[in-house]
């Protein structure tokens, strides 16, 4: 089923869908007068994108910052200790469950009552679709469960992996720099906006610096640490017996530190995955950010395309810029981000790349 969710038509099908929700949010960035904390918007921005594209649910604006801040609640307390105790996060998160599984139930009823006006299969479609293929209707416990999966995996790590990519857009703006150019010599961009139509996978597909930058950031700030694997055959590792049975956990950060093939490891350098110098071709497992062997992250390609679509658009039609005086430490848990959540300031832009001013600051200009 996953395969069919995560296949190439699939998400050609989902592109218009991604952009859509991500010029949005820009637009409500560069709107507000104030910085915004980066991570917490982005993952606001990945849990919009799993509902509305996705799961395909037509959910008003109010009720779905509601329901994002129950799965945050959620998200947060469901690695407490398990002690059923008054107040205790074990208990917030159990509430926090159920309440966005009444969200979730509501949401795919209506979705299943109003077929309607659909112009793409999302991946709930493929899953109900492909139960049925296999004589078997998911019963609405089931749907829930695979809806609320696909949320989970569509959202911590490609808000951390977001964050990322705009902390390093901001520190390195002569990459910034460049991606535009490639945009421009793609026929992408010209004079300032993304031509109508340009954006299909294909396309995207074939922006090589793009995709240098987004293996960069991915190996430099991985969002998780590493998995789990149980062995399935005794082996020897460094003169040490690995009996059958046991579970080992590696290190995808530690693998990205230590790989002999990286070169200058601490350094952002996006063309270090480019033609002449191919880093991550050199070995199977030295580079490993979706994990690896037949239990790699499924939804991998999804991931990527949002985030080229993001860096697409930043690098399109926005201008940004850090509000605080330095940038801040890194946290690793529960997964890569800034400690105060990266605060910056975004401008929107016109067609000439200019500032767009809002109505206050037009006002303000216009007295001077």
């Amino acid at each position: 089923v996953f395969s069919k969710i995560f296949s190439h038509e699939a998400l050609e099908s989902y592109l218009p869908k991604i952009q859509l929700v991500i010029k949005d949010t820009l637009r409500a960035w560069s709107s507000n007068p104030e910085s915004i904390n980066v991570y917490h918007e982005a993952q606001k921005l990945t849990f919009r994108m799993a509902i509305r594209v996705l799961l395909g649910f037509r959910i008003p604006d109010e009720e779905l910052s509601r329901l994002f801040e129950v799965y945050q609640q959620f998200v947060e307390n469901v690695f407490s200790l398990p002690m059923d105790l008054p107040f205790s996060g074990y208990r917030r998160g159990i509430r926090a469950r159920e309440t966005l599984q009444k969200g979730l139930e509501k949401a795919i009823q209506e979705k299943l009552q109003n077929t309607q006006g659909k112009d793409y299969a999302d991946a709930l479609d493929i899953l109900i679709e492909s139960g049925k293929e296999h004589g078997k209707e998911l019963t609405m416990q089931e749907l829930k469960d695979g809806t609320l999966e696909l949320i989970f995996a569509a959202y911590a790590t490609t808000a951390s992996a977001s964050t990322s990519l705009i902390m390093q857009l901001l520190k390195h703006p002569r990459v910034l720099e460049k991606l535009r150019e490639e945009l421009r010599s793609k026929g992408i961009l010209h004079n300032g906006c993304i031509c109508e139509g340009s954006l299909r996978l294909d396309n995207i597909n074939g922006l090589h610096y793009l995709d240098c930058v987004i293996k960069e950031v991915l190996r430099l700030f991985t969002p998780i640490s590493g998995g789990y694997r149980t062995v399935l055959q005794t082996f020897e590792l460094d003169g040490f017996q690995i009996p059958k049975g046991w579970s080992v956990m590696y290190s995808i950060r530690d693998t990205h530190d230590t790989a002999p093939v990286f070169k200058d490891v601490d350094v952002f350098d996006p063309d270090r995955f480019g033609q002449g110098r191919s880093e991550d071709k050199d070995g199977r497992f030295h580079y490993l950010p979706f994990g690896g062997g037949v239990r790699t992250c499924l939804g991998k390609h999804l991931a990527k395309l949002f985030l080229k679509a993001l860096a697409i658009e930043l690098a399109s039609t926005s201008r940004f810029e850090l509000a605080t005086r330095t940038f801040p430490k890194i946290t690793l848990v529960p997964v890569v981000h800034p400690v105060d959540g990266l605060k910056v300031k975004f401008f929107g832009l016109d067609s000439n790349q200019n500032e767009i001013l809002t109505g206050t600051d037009a006002m303000l200009g216009a007295t001077v």
